[in-house]
């Protein structure tokens, strides 16, 4: 393993960065190239079949198979034109990767020659092999069918000679198995009830999107390196290491200039996603050595997860091609900032108004009120599955750790912000108000976008700020399908527009005006949310105290926190709106304790392997040498001055077979706790054990190996170490 790791090292110094492979072209010219867009419709379709596309986008409906026949064979036209031979189904299922199946067009002719196949029926629905993804129960292994269906307003594309459908993954029996599906029942749900509202201000307001722009944080290793370190490979992280001297304390790798090789990599990336209709436009270092962060323009909600599943495809095997591995884990290295992947959220109508952006008058801005604090009303009221949905296994090492948000879920608005909603409870009585009283309001609220422009500030140790004009949810990990959190924060919203809507048109129905109902809703909401209102330093002991008292969930189990999706409260959220059904909410919880487990027993074998097969022999073969110089002092030197010069490695040999004990005996205490763990049945029971009976000997296990790792000759220590992984490009 020394061998292994030199070699490796030598490996990395022999690079040069690949001339990228980018063309010399604006990206104008070349963006969306390998998408069935609109534009390409309009192009290869009949005007008839390009109608049928335009009205089930728009009206969030499926194509009928007659439909979807005449589409079909434009598509293959363009697709043949651009040398494609296979199609497949692309697909999200509950892995938090994507997954697809490759058909040829081909298909045997009547006269028992090949020809080019490819129909409606194909196009919109398939039947992949459903048995081996996770379900959570909803299926027997043995039942192997389910059914992907074309998600229309997801574009068609192009990946090397595949055309890629986006599709949703259903079971047999009709039950969701992927984020995709659930997800667009979410934003439909929103959608209608934000019209609804929207209804109150402006009657050409008939559509309302979410919008979504996805801040992707990642590391780079050299191949050769990440190939030497077995944790990294099994596991996506370190699970052992000590840090390096320098790391990120002099802030020096942030906003600095970027590597040449790692440039190289970024525009190859870059110019497929280009391609890909992903519009990457910011690109910069990020704290941590070795870090980095990419970030597209905003986009539909469902269409930006899309892309950022694929855009991680594309980093990882253009990563390859630069002798690069990019890591998505969220805590790849201890000690270091981790990577997450900030959630820009906003509603956009279709006459152009974002939702969450002050307007130029108290009308426009009544109106943003009414959003923002109904968004905040959800989080206060969803606090619980918001906090589930970012919470997981891999994400539990980064929330928390002074370099990420708290796993408290908070709102910040900014001092200026939050004053103008404590005037509004000020000045809005329960009482019917005098015009006085309005139009002082209304004049008050009509400064806003003044007030904003020059005052507001971010706040980035919060989990979900406002910045202007839009939400950002940074919880949220760098390797998650963002789907899982976009489903909850969509729905949450949803469900509370819905009862405002309902509760703005009781007090009309008393005989209240309809500014002063909207006026008095949003004063309940205010005083009922103020605990989840936080403008201080999210990091700090003393948060944490204040949130204990204000009641918010800090549940710091991760099993206990997924399970509040089966909580009262968030369960109606869901299954009121169709979302979800009891059984697929049950499903998912199932699906996310069992994850959890596999990571920490997938964890657990990987570190015993390391530190019995790897680390002890080398810690013992040093050892060896020390004993063996021992040996030859005292056949030098005898006395007092054999006793003196010998002490240092008689210490030496007495810590390092102190760790070496420690290390053998943790292990084999852990693999008791895994064979305890491993016989229960009940996956929240189970997972449960796994968190608070082994996943603590990780850690304790990895502290004697660090220990070591300070101590044993540099020469023959197995792995690549922080300082070479790190900083070695």
């Amino acid at each position: 393993m020394a061998k292994l790791r030199f070699s490796a090292l030598k490996e990395v110094f022999k690079r040069e960065p690949l001339v990228t492979q980018a063309p010399a072209k604006d990206v104008s010219r070349y963006f969306g190239s390998g998408v069935f867009n609109m534009h390409q419709m309009e192009h290869y379709l009949s005007k008839e079949a390009f109608r049928f596309v335009k009205k089930a986008v728009n009206e969030g409906k499926s194509l009928t198979r007659q439909e979807a026949e005449q589409v079909a064979i434009g598509l293959k036209g363009w697709a043949l034109e651009n040398g494609v031979t296979h199609y497949t189904h692309w697909f999200h299922p509950l892995t938090g990767g994507t997954a697809e199946k490759h058909d040829g067009f081909i298909e045997m002719g009547e006269n028992g020659h090949m020809v080019e196949s490819f129909s409606g029926e194909v196009l919109v629905q398939s039947e992949p092999d459903a048995s081996n993804f996770p379900s959570g129960g909803i299926r027997n292994t043995f039942e192997a069918r389910g059914y992907t269906a074309w998600d229309v307003s997801s574009p068609v594309f192009i990946v090397g000679t595949t055309l890629c459908i986006p599709t949703i993954f259903v079971s047999y029996t009709g039950e969701a198995l992927d984020y995709k599906a659930p997800l667009l029942k979410a934003l439909t749900e929103l959608d209608r009830a934000a019209v609804e509202v929207c209804q109150y201000f402006d009657r050409d307001v008939n559509k309302v999107i979410a919008t979504l722009g996805l801040e992707q944080e990642y590391f780079l290793v050299d191949e050769a390196l990440y190939t030497a370190r077995p944790d990294l490979v099994l596991a996506d992280r370190t699970l052992m290491g000590l840090q390096s001297s320098k790391n990120q304390q002099l802030s020096d790798h942030y906003f600095g200039s970027i590597p040449e090789r790692v440039m190289c990599f970024i525009r190859d990336f870059e110019c497929e996603a280009h391609k890909l209709g992903i519009p990457i436009k910011t690109r910069h270092n990020e704290v941590a050595p070795n870090q980095f962060e990419c970030a597209p323009m905003y986009e539909e909600a469902n269409l930006a997860i899309d892309h950022n599943q694929l855009l991680m495809d594309v980093m990882r095997r253009i990563a390859r091609r630069h002798r690069f591995r990019v890591l998505f884990h969220e805590k790849p290295f201890a000690g270091i900032n981790g990577s997450g992947k900030h959630n820009n959220w906003s509603l956009a109508t279709n006459t152009g108004i974002n939702l969450l952006s002050p307007g130029k008058n108290p009308k426009s801005n009544l109106q943003f009120l009414t959003f923002l604090v109904n968004a905040i009303k959800a989080v206060h009221d969803s606090n619980d599955i918001l906090r589930a949905s970012v919470m997981n296994e891999s994400n539990s090492h980064r929330l928390g750790s002074n370099e990420a948000p708290p796993a408290i879920i908070s709102v910040f608005l900014g001092s200026y912000l939050t004053s103008i909603l404590d005037e509004l409870v000020s000045k809005v009585t329960d009482r019917k108000m005098t015009p006085e009283q309005k139009t002082e309001l209304k004049l008050g609220i009509g400064k806003i976008p003044e007030i904003l422009l020059d005052n507001t500030d971010r706040n980035r140790t919060s989990p979900f700020a406002f910045t202007g004009n839009r939400f950002e949810f940074r919880a949220v990990g760098s390797s998650a399908n963002c789907g899982a959190a976009m489903i909850v924060l969509n729905a949450a919203v949803a469900y509370q527009l819905r009862n405002f809507r309902k509760e703005v048109d009781s007090i009309i129905k008393e005989g209240r005006n309809k500014d002063e109902a909207i006026f008095q809703v949003i004063k309940k909401y205010i005083q009922s949310s103020r605990k989840v209102l936080f403008e201080g330093d999210n990091y700090s002991r003393e948060w944490h105290e204040e949130a204990e008292r204000r009641g918010l969930c800090n549940i710091e189990s991760i099993p206990a926190s997924i399970r509040c999706y089966m909580d009262p409260d968030g369960r109606k959220i869901f299954t009121e709106s169709g979302i979800f059904t009891e059984k697929e909410l049950e499903s998912r919880c199932e699906v996310e304790y069992e994850k959890f487990t596999k990571k920490i027993q997938i964890e657990a074998r990987i570190l015993g392997d390391l530190a019995i097969n790897h680390i002890v022999p080398t810690a013992i073969t040093y050892m060896n040498r020390l004993l063996e110089n021992v040996k030859g002092l005292k056949e030098v030197f005898a006395g007092e001055e054999y006793e003196k010069m010998a002490a240092a490695d008689r210490e030496m040999i007495i810590t390092i077979s102190g760790h070496i004990s420690e290390i053998r005996k943790k292990v084999l205490q852990m693999i008791e706790e895994r064979k305890k763990a491993n016989v229960i049945e009940d996956s929240y029971r189970k997972s449960l054990m796994y968190e608070t009976k082994v996943a603590p000997f990780l850690e304790e296990i990895r502290y004697h190996i660090d220990r070591l790792e300070l101590v044993v000759d540099d020469e023959i220590w197995p792995l690549p170490k922080y300082r070479e992984l790190l900083f070695t490009r």
